[in-house]
């Protein structure tokens, strides 16, 4: 079988991120093709740094290549679901980063949309964009794979075996995904990030969940377990005076009109329950961690921080430029040292199942489904915080 043929639109982190995890797979699973960008420059760059034989300044360009079997989005959130109808269109396979789209009122160039519009009005024009991809993917017959790379992450396929051996009820979900900020500009307003924490963090955690609920509806021999309501809160915790008056920051404190906190609580048609927790006020590295109740076993996952490499070092310059983990505040002190943190994290078992299942014709793991829900539920939420009262999905 020949390899996958990949266009990647995007030449930022979530492209580098991409590339080094295509590196087991070129040659045998996929070629990567061209590589799409804003500028001829960063295209360039881009593509002489990975060995990608064409670039482009213009999208266009890419998608009208005959030789490119499926593209690989890897542009900012709001571009996400505009880029994937375009690739359909195209008769493309899609590969699209989280999130799938949201609300960034876009027709609202003036106002600080996260101010100013209404949670009723984000969800259903998030949803109508969920829709306009959804008919984009049928009508052009293409497959879409959402990279979602919680549910591919080793620690969670070994959660998965482990409830499916346990035969157990799975009763309560925790899970969470925060750290101390992001870095990238468009993640200070909702009109570039289509929220906040909640959104660009808690999709990880929320995805999962969703996830190992249809997974244990599945093992049961049904569908999967559907998410019945939602009750969320959010906040600005670098608001807060004290935080303010405090003469260094330590983490990212410049968020206009997107929260940095969220917890939300999914109630599951089988009367399940799980909380999700997504902050951007942690220090310490990135937490990505989830812990299963089940009537009859516990099982606590650790993507990040694990224990497998423990360092200490007096002061930060002893490590010199090794690398230790993501959105490390110092290197002094002890610290957990990923030796894979990709692996850990499940993107190269993610792309190897993309590349293998737009090959042969099956569904990805993590496909339109989930990231449809996803969506769903995390506005679902904001609804629920503006509120300040439970929702239930099916009256939305």
């Amino acid at each position: 079988m020949p390899p996958l043929r990949i266009g990647i639109i995007g030449a930022q982190f979530a492209a580098h991120l991409h590339l080094q995890n295509y590196q087991r797979l070129r040659g045998s699973k996929v070629e990567i093709q061209a590589v799409a960008s804003r500028t001829k420059e960063s295209a360039e760059a881009f593509a002489n740094r990975f060995g990608i034989p064409h670039f482009f300044d213009d999208y266009r360009r890419l998608l009208d290549r005959g030789d490119i079997d499926a593209v690989d989005i890897c542009v900012p959130s709001d571009l996400h679901h505009e880029f994937v109808i375009l690739a359909a269109r195209a008769g493309k396979h899609v590969i699209c980063e989280k999130p799938l789209t949201g609300y960034f009122g876009k027709d609202r160039p003036e106002e600080a949309v996260g101010l100013t519009v209404d949670r009723r009005t984000m969800f259903r024009e998030a949803l109508a964009n969920c829709e306009a991809v959804a008919a984009a993917i049928r009508e052009n017959k293409v497959q879409f794979c959402y990279a979602e790379n919680w549910v591919y992450a080793p620690p969670v396929a070994k959660l998965k075996n482990l409830i499916k051996v346990s035969n157990g009820t799975v009763m309560d979900i925790r899970g969470e995904e925060s750290h101390s900020g992001s870095h990238a500009a468009y993640s200070r307003t909702w009109k570039g990030a289509g929220g906040g924490a909640l959104l660009r963090l808690g999709a990880h955690p929320v995805s999962a969940v969703l996830h190992l609920k249809a997974y244990e509806g599945c093992l049961r021999g049904g569908k999967g377990i559907r998410l019945k309501s939602v009750t969320a809160e959010v906040g600005q915790h670098t608001r807060m005076d004290s935080f303010r008056q405090e003469p260094r920051k330590w983490m990212v404190s410049a968020w206009e009109d997107v929260e940095d906190w969220a917890t939300m609580i999914m109630n599951f048609a089988d009367g399940s329950q799980a909380v999700v927790t997504a902050s951007d006020g942690v220090l310490g590295g990135v937490r990505n961690t989830m812990t299963v109740y089940l009537s009859n076993a516990v099982v606590q996952v650790n993507i990040n921080p694990s224990d497998t490499v423990m360092a200490y070092a007096p002061a930060p310059h002893i490590f010199g430029d090794e690398y230790i983990a993501e959105k490390l505040e110092t290197k002094a002190g002890w610290n957990f040292a990923s030796p894979d943190e990709d692996w850990v994290r499940g993107y190269p078992q993610e792309l190897a199942d993309f590349a293998d299942c737009i090959l042969t014709g099956k569904e990805p793991i993590s496909g339109l489904d989930l990231a449809i829900d996803t969506v769903k539920a995390i506005y679902a939420g904001y609804l629920s915080a503006e509120q300040g009262m439970r929702v239930e999905i099916d009256k939305l």
